[in-house]
């Protein structure tokens, strides 16, 4: 009897004991075994560091922070809308950064260089004497953005009386691919990688487009880009034969339409540093896509060679990532001007783009010294790109 009341008495002090015992003490959390040791963020913080300190040498810093740090955006403001929203927007302090250009950049844009790829490898002037019209901005296309600094966030756009959204939030670095590829009144324009649909809106806003043939390879992006479209743009022109929209494979384009259109976008998938950074959702270095990873500079090649072959004669290509990569910016550029020249016989010339980097470097902070092309890096007081845009323009 004895032994069974010491029995209990031991019980009780045991439970007494847990009941002043914290519980992350007494039990392992379950996330500790179910939860990945190195997540796909981790995974691209690593692999930034490796590269890109020596990529970008001191300035790699800096360009972590922001990158790490809440990303600041662009609204779109959308012409076909017929709200009060371009007021709203200017009374909230905005500016359209496509209008406020710097005064000092004036005498850039007289004249805009070109040379060839090969030049442009070696050093950024212009070489053959040749003179380039200058770019042409369109007055229609209106992004707004806050203040250098300012990091207040735009409020979700409302529809207007005819279901019309009045502007479209994103990066307002990848409005200027848009602006660099100098689309004018009557263009025939491709857009080969076009979901989820902001660059196609920026296009059509220049409201100069006389055909463009909206594509993505998969059918789900095309589908998201349909309801983009549908939520800025009026039934009519979606309706209309000036706008296609296409599933095809885009590295295959050249055996379906060869030498027809007169400005062709390449904006292709790539590591999107950005979101590699920020999201393991659907996160290129989960070790579950390492392959598709190191199969994009190829994929980028096909893709940007494709967009070389739809051009004619006299046409531009603008090859655009938002990656800070020179494995997948440059590098792919280069290889892509060598094989159309080697295996298909078209000659290139790259496009100087400084006129654009000195009209805008009031609101953008851009890369200096690059070999080929120009690229937006973020930067804490103008936290905007990576982008990366280089122009081709096919002579044969």
């Amino acid at each position: 009897m004895a032994l069974l009341l010491d029995a209990r008495l031991l019980l009780r002090k045991v439970k007494d004991l847990r009941c002043f015992t914290p519980k992350r003490n007494r039990v392992k959390e379950k996330w500790a075994t179910t939860r990945a040791k190195h997540p796909p963020t981790s995974l691209a913080l690593q692999h930034f560091d490796a590269t890109y300190g020596v990529q970008l040498g001191q300035l790699w810093p800096s360009v972590r922070a922001a990158l790490l740090s809440e990303r600041k955006y662009g609204a779109l403001f959308n012409n076909f809308s017929h709200d009060s929203v371009l007021a709203d927007l200017e009374a909230q302090g905005c500016r359209d950064f496509l209008s406020d250009i710097d005064t000092d950049a004036q005498q850039y844009l007289e004249q805009e260089s070109g040379v060839t790829a090969e030049e442009e490898s070696r050093k950024k002037s212009d070489t053959d004497g040749q003179q380039l019209s200058p770019l042409q901005l369109s007055h229609n296309i209106k992004c707004f953005v806050f203040p250098r600094g300012d990091i207040t966030r735009f409020k979700s756009a409302r529809p207007d009386m005819c279901g019309l959204l009045g502007y479209y939030l994103m990066d307002a670095a990848s409005v200027l691919p848009c602006v660099a590829l100098d689309v004018q009144e009557g263009h025939s324009v491709l857009d080969l990688c076009a979901a989820p649909g902001g660059k196609t809106l920026a296009l059509l806003q220049t409201q100069s487009v006389g055909f463009l043939c909206a594509n993505d390879t998969s059918v789900s992006r095309t589908s998201r880009l349909r309801k983009v479209l549908h939520s800025y743009v009026p039934k009519l022109l979606l309706t209309a034969e000036k706008l296609r929209i296409t599933s095809y494979d885009g590295t295959t384009w050249a055996d379906i339409e060869r030498d027809t259109f007169d400005r062709v976008l390449v904006d292709v998938p790539c590591t999107t540093d950005r979101h590699s950074l920020m999201e393991d959702d659907n996160n290129i270095f989960g070790k579950n896509r390492i392959g598709e990873r190191r199969r994009l500079p190829q994929l980028q090649l096909e893709l940007l060679l494709a967009g070389i072959a739809a051009a004619r004669p006299g046409g531009d290509i603008l090859y655009s990532t938002c990656t800070l990569s020179q494995t997948q910016n440059q590098s792919v550029v280069e290889q892509a001007v060598f094989l159309a020249r080697e295996n298909h016989g078209i000659n290139l010339q790259v496009v100087d783009l400084r006129p654009l980097t000195h009209m805008f470097r009031k609101t953008f902070h851009f890369a200096p010294d690059l070999h080929l092309g120009e690229m937006v890096i973020p930067h804490l007081a103008a936290n905007f790109g990576p982008i990366y845009m280089c122009k081709l323009r096919r002579l044969t």
